[in-house]
């Protein structure tokens, strides 16, 4: 598991709170009980269920809430202000915080957002952290698509609107700009594109799969295709960095143990050189 906080510089109580927080054990006992609340949320939502077993759910939801506020507690005790400096440590103060609100009266709609603690999971679970790391490092490449994107849409929207919206039967689909845009969204989808829209247009305008053939190879291939090497792409990055970071903890870990090593040498031989400075004059005097 990639710790967030660095345990190294921790020591005493708080190194030993540290590393147990982050051990293998609490972190699967914490994962347990995440699917577990998940569970229990879910069966929450039938109503047979509910009415049978409602306090047992009840009670066991507030069991799985004191335990993550007890695992956020020793985090907090360890890292200090340095908690906050971890952005999935946030990111589940977060989450907890929202479950403890009072959920009476005008707040009761804050009881739905109680599912939002299954996505711990993503702060919790190493595989799945490096892909929100790697999506979040893809979005200014995905802005970038997203920007082209938009051009064509509007361009697109625009060009069907003059072309196929002045016709009465067109009006629904093509009447408008904002009408063509969510047409054209459809079709990039490819919902009931061919029957539903494309060929219903054609017996009207036999030409316009002229547009629409290229429009859904450009819209629906080639930028999906886009999306998907950018996020590879930043996955890889990802993957780089980690290891970097843990190449860079390892050297640093091994060249403090090297100047330790020298400096105990260091001192042995100050040590041997005493001996032999006090030993010289006995040797003289026989």
């Amino acid at each position: 598991m990639v710790n967030p906080n660095n345990t190294k510089q921790l020591s005493g109580n708080r190194g030993n709170v540290a590393k147990f927080v982050e051990s293998t054990p609490c972190v699967t006992f914490i994962t347990t009980i995440i699917l577990i609340n998940a569970i229990t949320l879910g069966l929450e939502t039938d109503t047979e269920i509910y009415s049978k077993y409602g306090k047992i759910l009840y009670w066991i939801d507030k069991t799985i809430l004191i335990f993550f506020t007890i695992e956020l507690s020793l985090k907090f005790y360890a890292y200090r202000l340095g908690f906050f400096k971890s952005g999935w440590n946030l990111f589940d103060f977060i989450i907890v915080t929202i479950a403890w609100i009072p959920t009476a009266g005008p707040l009761a709609i804050l009881r739905a957002f109680r599912i939002l603690r299954v996505l711990r999971l993503l702060s919790i679970v190493p595989q799945m952290r490096r892909v929100i790391s790697a999506i979040g490092h893809s979005i200014p490449g995905m802005m970038s698509v997203i920007g082209v994107l938009s051009i064509v849409f509007y361009v697109s929207s625009v060009l069907t609107t003059k072309l196929f919206g002045y016709h009465p039967e067109m009006q629904e689909w093509f009447g408008s700009v904002g009408a063509s845009a969510y047409t054209l969204f459809q079709i990039m989808t490819l919902e009931s594109w061919s029957m539903g829209i494309v060929r219903p247009v054609m017996e009207i305008f036999p030409w316009a799969w002229v547009f629409f053939v290229p429009f859904i190879i450009i819209t629906s291939f080639a930028v999906l295709n886009l999306f998907i090497g950018i996020i590879v792409d930043a996955m890889q990055q990802t993957q780089k960095e980690t290891r970097k970071e843990n190449t860079a903890e390892n050297t640093s870990w091994t060249q403090s143990d090297l100047a330790s090593i020298h400096e105990r040498f260091n001192q042995l031989q100050q040590e041997i050189a005493n001996l032999k400075t006090h030993t010289k004059p006995a040797q003289e005097q026989k």
